[in-house]
């Protein structure tokens, strides 16, 4: 695998700047990132972080709203943001020769928003028809209903928007607050990537950066996976299709199984050659789209089904994806299976470092996932270390019944039945 070029720098307040240095390329991405998201929420500022990251867009000191965008789409980029449970990203992409315009424009989105009450009130407005149009799309609408059911009375369940009641409810002093506590120089780094000098990018950012105060990194309430019965959530609503979302635990992010963990998962259903999709699409037509994908956070994780289904076929296509589920504990998977299995997230993950704005996400998920910077070769050894035995291990350690929940959105009413063909 190709080595590349990363730097990083600690500020005296302890902001982190890191860079990805790929002098080839003709762009630069650049992310600003505050470590706290929606699970670092008490109960009634639920969306809070959300809020936060729509208000930075709104008009800083120097600068409006408008002026923010035509700052970066003027030179012919592109900015946007995004909240997660564990953080929150500020990015933009530019030619590499506008490196100072997008550092300029995050740095004071970052550090000099104003939050004015006639933004608050709109922007308030705005989140609320977004969590409307999220309940109108089944498909993303039965994801936050699993997150739900898995994550019970547990910050992780709660809807990273907010909810339209605890949204209606944040005034200024509470958002600057949230602000001023956890947005500081210990939770902030920024990552950059492309063509670029670490030298000039630290010199650029530190002036600027250089004064947030210190502050504390704030703490999450760990999850622990509950006992019982399997967990069923079931929201009937009249629609085409019945879109099934299917979870089961798994463990953190720095468990060492997550490598065998994540090609299960790509056995099981993130491609075309996926045993899922080829069952349940190409072999029995049941859905138009099948896939697993892993959520991996630092105390907890999930592996992840999902599929739209014609409402008459739930049945027959949850009994499949539970067969195909508990092969992977029956029998491991075969040699030339697995090895198919690493040489596509390998390439995925060549491919996607290609890009500036993907090696500036790796940047920064890796210092904010494990305090350092992952080298993709090591990477790849821990892929290609994978044996069938340690596949088959983690799924009978995860693909159980035990571990099992379940979401549902479509016309079906009796959760008794599903409830029914889950058990077998």
């Amino acid at each position: 695998m190709m080595k590349f070029d990363y730097r990083l720098t600690r500020l005296d307040n302890g902001t982190r700047i890191a860079t990805a240095e790929m002098p080839y390329m003709q762009s630069a991405s650049v992310g600003v990132w505050a470590g706290v998201g929606g699970r670092y929420e008490p109960a009634k500022f639920t969306g809070i972080s959300h809020f936060i990251e729509h208000l930075l867009f709104k008009g800083t000191k120097t600068r409006t709203a408008l002026k923010i965008t035509e700052a970066v789409e003027g030179i012919g980029g592109y900015l946007n943001a995004f909240t997660t449970e564990d953080h929150t990203c500020y990015y933009a992409k530019a030619g590499a020769s506008h490196l100072p315009d997008l550092c300029d424009v995050l740095s004071d989105m970052y550090l000099n928003s104003r939050f004015a009450p006639a933004e608050i009130d709109r922007e308030r407005e705005v989140i609320r028809e977004e969590i409307r149009m999220y309940r109108d799309n089944p498909a993303q609408h039965v994801q936050e209903l699993l997150s739900q059911t898995m994550w019970p009375e547990h910050p992780l369940g709660r809807p990273l928007t907010g909810t339209e009641e605890s949204i209606s409810k944040f005034k200024r002093p509470h958002l600057l607050g949230f602000l001023r506590e956890n947005y500081n120089g210990r939770t902030t780094i920024v990552t950059v990537a492309g063509k670029v000098s670490h030298e000039k990018v630290v010199a650029q950012l530190k002036p600027a950066l250089g004064k947030l105060p210190r502050g504390a990194v704030p703490r999450f309430s760990r999850f622990r996976v509950p006992g019982g019965s399997l967990k069923v959530s079931l929201h009937t609503q009249e629609t085409e299709q019945t879109h099934l979302a299917m979870g089961f635990y798994a463990f953190g992010r720095s468990d060492e199984r997550r490598y065998a963990l994540k090609l299960l998962s790509v056995i099981l259903g993130e491609n075309m050659s996926s045993r899922l999709f080829q069952k349940l699409r190409e072999k029995y037509g049941f859905c138009y789209s099948v896939q697993s994908g892993m959520i991996t956070l630092a105390d907890a994780g999930l592996v992840n089904i999902s599929a739209g289904l014609d409402t008459g076929k739930l049945e027959k296509a949850v009994k499949v994806i539970l067969q195909e589920v508990g092969n992977f504990c029956t029998k491991p998977p075969g040699r030339s299976e697995l090895r198919k299995a690493q040489d596509y997230t390998i390439g995925q993950t060549l491919m996607g470092l290609e890009s500036t704005t993907n090696q500036m996400m790796w940047l920064g998920e890796s210092l904010l996932g494990h305090g350092k910077i992952l080298d993709p070769s090591e990477i790849e050894e821990k892929i290609m270390a994978v044996a069938p035995r340690d596949i088959q291990a983690v799924a009978c350690h995860c693909l159980n019944r035990a571990r099992l929940g379940v979401a549902i959105v479509g016309p079906s009413k009796d959760a008794r039945k599903i409830k029914d063909w889950l058990r077998g």
